[in-house]
């Protein structure tokens, strides 16, 4: 079957490649439509790895899809043969302890689709588990759709959050999981949203939503202008999503006396952390790896017309382009947001 294989690091092929066809009980078969490119499938291509993941030999990329049901499993009840739908990436072991606690996303034996040696989704088909895979309402778009994956990671990030209706919050980093864990900040009752970053063109983007303000840091250090728009209180909750060790060192400096801290973004490489500015102030730390249990939340939001991702969608290539489309997100040029492909 064709697909966008990485052979090894920097070098892509748009060729065909065996991939397993079977179609279990419980599966479905999918015609892809539209594929995200995340970062993580760039940083694959520019870096071979992250963290001990590592491409040791080819791979199909993509996980952020979403495409029509052409043929179902002998059990599957609950979609049908043209069933417009988008799959959840990360298949658990549903007899796993992580899976039986209900935070499967941790679950060492998870299959995550592109993430080596597990083949992704920038091919015409794809078999996958039904329990996985959600019909989508007649109103979000094959684009919106592929667009949940990245979406449930900022909706996993306000959960953690423990958002209270009226919470004024800080995204720290307006890439494409900063901007959408700020409209799920919004969604889960944030009052207002502050997102900052170096980069105006995405700072203009997020900054159109109604509730969010930006800050950029050309002009202002972050916790100059959070103070003064708290009244030197601080932020309920401050969202770290750059993954960079400045904002990181800098997140207890924004939040207020027993506010929250959540951690979104990965840096690249270990970075200390003032654990006394935490304690001083009584801050509670949150996680987030990927997510769990949250594909129907994030679609309920998109068709409910509360989240609007369709602004966040920069560019679209066709298939045969996806070589140009992964290029083009490796220049990561400052106006960009997601980039996605067409099959």
């Amino acid at each position: 079957m064709r697909a966008l294989v990485l052979e090894e690091k920097g070098r892509l092929n748009l060729r065909d490649i065996d991939l397993p066809e079977a179609l279990g009980a419980g599966d479905v078969r999918v015609k892809v439509h539209t594929v995200g490119v995340c970062g993580s499938d760039v940083h694959y291509y520019t870096h071979g790895k992250i963290g001990p993941f590592v491409v040791k030999e080819p791979m199909v990329l993509g996980h952020e899809a979403s495409g029509v049901v052409c043929e179902t499993g002998a059990d599957v009840t609950h979609l049908n043969v043209g069933d417009r739908v988008c799959m959840e990436p990360g298949i658990p072991d549903p007899t796993s302890r992580a899976s039986k606690l209900g935070i499967y996303n941790v679950d060492p034996a998870v299959r995550f689709w592109a993430t080596p040696p597990v083949h992704g989704c920038l091919t015409p088909e794809v078999v996958h588990p039904a329990a996985f895979t959600y019909r989508l309402p007649d109103n979000v778009s094959f684009a919106e759709a592929a667009m949940v994956e990245p979406f449930a990671i900022g909706l996993q990030s306000a959960l953690r959050a423990r958002i209270r209706p009226g919470d004024i919050a800080v995204v720290t980093g307006a890439g494409p999981i900063g901007m959408v864990t700020a409209l799920a900040a919004l969604a889960g009752g944030c009052a207002k949203v502050l997102v900052t970053d170096f980069a105006q063109p995405k700072l203009d983007l997020i900054g159109a939503y109604d509730g969010i303000e930006t800050i950029n840091l050309n002009v202002s250090t972050a916790q100059d202008r959070i103070m003064e728009l708290t009244e030197g209180w601080g932020a309920d909750v401050v969202f770290e999503c750059s993954g960079a060790a400045p904002a990181m060192l800098d997140v207890a400096n924004l939040a207020r006396p027993g506010g929250a801290v959540v951690l979104v973004g990965m840096p690249v490489d270990p970075v200390p952390m003032d654990v006394v500015g935490f304690q001083a102030k009584e801050l509670r730390i949150e996680t987030v790896f990927r997510y769990a249990n949250i594909y129907d939340r994030a679609i309920n939001l998109i068709s409910s017309g509360k989240v609007d991702l369709k602004p966040l969608i920069t560019a679209t290539f066709p298939f045969e382009k996806s070589v140009e489309a992964f290029d083009r997100a490796v220049e990561q040029r400052p106006g960009d947001v997601k980039i996605q492909i067409t099959l």
